[in-house]
């Protein structure tokens, strides 16, 4: 039997897929009320073509069969409020706990559907904006070394004389330094090779506001990671405001001014260090999962798989 052939009997009659209840409704959403329980994380993902999906798990199935408790095609919080609310209110106020990003269309509907749950900002959201931000700076010197460098080449055509770029004593150019210190900063000095600790000590000696921001973004990482008590986290926190209005570095002020208009559930991550690292990880199961099928063709039949496995 070709192969092809198999598939299609395997589609229309073997899987059950032909008789599944929520079909008519698949590619707009899913409900699996029974998998709801007192911890839950929502966030959004990609199925095909860039097409946001809002999924709601539960936490308590660490990832495995009952952890779907609904997919909604979109993120628009009217939509999936809708779904949430066929849940009986009984049901929903039992949750206590829901993760989120600082997106705030997963806060209303967190705030609509389950009015008991004690909202969490995810701290990787929040550590990665200063990440971004740091990112940002770096980039920004990578485009003005270029800049430099094509200057110096058209003054060298000018002048009928050769060009060369200036070497620097780990073997870089200072856009190539520029380029390659992208890694450097993502990681902990702590956790820096060899030749890294050369790049980032060549990088913060050119750029010593680089060294000002990875020291910014370092010290936000480290509060999340130390801090056990709340009124401490927000005492570190408020230093850690008053750092980075010293230093006026515009996008770590934008930064600053977001953690504050998110202060009381991003808080919240001290009481039980609760983070949104399940919902990534069912994420991450969903590419893997359509990785192995080389994309999706049909949405209805990948949904259909993916909750005989999850839901």
């Amino acid at each position: 039997m070709k192969g092809k052939c198999l598939s299609r009997y395997y589609k229309d009659f073997l899987s059950g897929f032909k008789n599944w209840k929520q079909k008519c409704h698949a590619s707009k959403w899913l409900l699996y009320p029974e998998n709801l329980g007192e911890h839950l994380s929502i966030d959004e993902t990609s199925l095909s073509h860039g097409e946001l999906y809002t999924i709601v798990t539960n936490k308590a199935a660490k990832g495995k069969k009952g952890a779907i408790v609904a997919i909604v095609a979109g993120t628009k919080a009217e939509t999936v409020i809708e779904v949430l609310q066929k849940i009986p209110e009984r049901q929903r106020l039992k949750v206590t706990e829901i993760t989120l990003d600082m997106a705030g269309n997963m806060e209303l509907i967190a705030k609509r559907c389950f009015r008991n749950a004690v909202r969490v900002t995810d701290r990787f959201h929040v550590q990665k904006l200063a990440t971004e931000a740091l990112q940002e700076m770096r980039i920004k010197y990578r485009w003005e070394a270029l800049e430099e460098e094509n200057k110096a080449i058209d003054k060298a055509r000018k002048s009928k004389t050769s060009f060369k770029a200036e070497i620097l004593p780990n073997g870089d150019t200072l856009k190539q330094l520029l380029a390659r210190a992208r890694y450097v900063l993502y990681k902990k000095s702590t956790d820096w090779t060899e030749s890294q600790k050369e790049r980032a000590k060549l990088l913060f000696e050119l750029y010593p506001s680089l060294k000002e921001a990875f020291d910014l973004s370092m010290s936000l990482s480290n509060i999340f990671e130390k801090t056990t008590d709340k009124l401490y986290g927000l005492a570190r926190l408020a230093k850690w405001h008053e750092r980075v209005r010293q230093c006026e570095f515009k996008s770590f002020n934008t930064i600053s001014r977001s953690i504050q208009n998110h202060y009381r559930t991003i808080l919240n991550y001290f009481d039980n260090r609760s983070t949104n690292a399940s919902a990534e990880s069912f994420n991450a199961k969903i590419k893997a999962f359509r990785s192995q099928f080389r994309g999706v063709r049909n949405i209805e039949f990948f949904l259909f798989r993916l909750t005989e496995l999850y839901a």
